[in-house]
């Protein structure tokens, strides 16, 4: 009975050890070694400050007109649009959007991924059917094509999509093509991450996530991205942090960029309800790749238990995103620092943001 207890105690305390091991963010000494310090005590802009796109929907319409009107303010006084325009002067992933942000002392959340020549651009989809009503791929246009391609053609300021582009369907991507000219006036496409690194200039600090279609699979495309933005990110002389909801990712920037501010992004999916990886990526299972400074967590799992041990083993805890007043306030005791978008945040409690 004795020797039963003994293993059973051997056991829990094993596979108790495991646990740690397995969810532990990096470490503190790892850390202060690779001088890698906390992010930045701000709000965080989702997309950039944008007046068309995420997070615009009828659901945050009590809000989103004041964030709007203050998107398209901060877009005209960084020269972006003038309030003539009918349509959208600063959408979401845009440079206006961006230079909005960094004008109202906003942080920036943006995501990267690759065109069809290599480029690394801003944008969250893998498509252009809901910021541009257009279906096709970014993986299957070239930089060139994009810069010819409007986001929100058609759409009004607060616009949350694109409408589809005249004879376009969503299950036909074959029957658009790119126009031989860029539209006429005033218009944003899909950017380029070097001139958006330009256009914010260090003035706010950026969270860059890394976007994949397929978290299960790793290719020289994927390679390609991940050492191409790191260039341009090295070069870059303002505060930055990278996060992906893939760790393998996240493991590559542990490895090559060890300087590097790293978050590994995250959800509390339902057992049995998603898929097995994202299950157990959501209960921060593989930390052990990542080791990740900071966890990037949905803001409605904020008393998920994995993360709240994540950050008392010394993660900072991000919410995303917050999209009103009442969201923040809700989520003000899980996390450390929040990406917003949809409503102008009030002073955030001093309290409310650990270093």
């Amino acid at each position: 009975m004795a020797k039963t207890l003994r293993n059973i105690v051997i056991g829990a305390a094993l596979t108790a050890g495991a646990a740690v091991w397995t969810t532990a963010p990096r470490s503190f000494g790892n850390r202060r070694k690779n001088y890698v310090s906390s992010l930045p005590e701000v709000m965080y802009a989702h997309r950039g400050l944008h007046d068309a796109g995420s997070g615009l929907s009828q659901q945050y319409a009590g809000e989103s007109g004041e964030y709007v009107a203050l998107a398209r303010r901060m877009a005209m006084q960084a020269g972006y649009g003038t309030p003539n325009e009918v349509g959208p002067i600063a959408p979401e992933n845009s440079l206006a959007a961006f230079a909005a942000a960094a004008e109202a002392g906003y942080g920036i959340e943006l995501d990267v991924q690759l065109t069809l020549d290599n480029k690394v651009v801003v944008a969250h989809d893998p498509d252009l059917l809901r910021v541009a009503g257009d279906p096709r791929r970014i993986a299957d246009l070239t930089y060139d094509e994009l810069m010819r391609i409007a986001l929100f053609p058609t759409a009004a300021p607060r616009a949350e999509t694109s409408p589809l582009l005249p004879g376009a369907t969503a299950e036909d991507p074959a029957i658009v093509r790119t126009p031989d000219e860029a539209p006429k006036g005033y218009y944003q496409h899909v950017p380029l991450l070097a001139d958006v690194l330009r256009v914010v200039d260090g003035r706010v600090p950026i969270i860059v996530e890394f976007k994949f279609e397929n978290v299960r699979d790793w290719g020289s495309r994927d390679d390609t991205l991940m050492q191409k933005a790191a260039d341009l990110l090295d070069a870059y002389k303002g505060v930055y942090a990278v996060e992906s909801f893939n760790p393998a990712a996240m493991h590559w920037y542990k490895e090559n960029h060890p300087n590097t501010s790293r978050g590994q992004l995250a959800e509390d999916a339902p057992f049995g309800g998603a898929d097995p990886v994202v299950w157990a990526a959501g209960k921060l299972a593989f930390n052990w790749m990542s080791r990740p400074d900071f966890i990037a967590y949905d803001h409605r799992n904020g008393n998920s238990k994995a993360l709240a041990f994540a950050r008392r083993m010394g993660a900072q805890a991000v919410a995303w995103t917050v999209r009103s007043e009442q969201e923040l306030n809700a989520c003000l005791p899980y996390f450390d620092r929040f990406i917003f978008e949809a409503f102008v945040p009030g002073e955030t409690p001093a309290s409310a943001l650990r270093l």
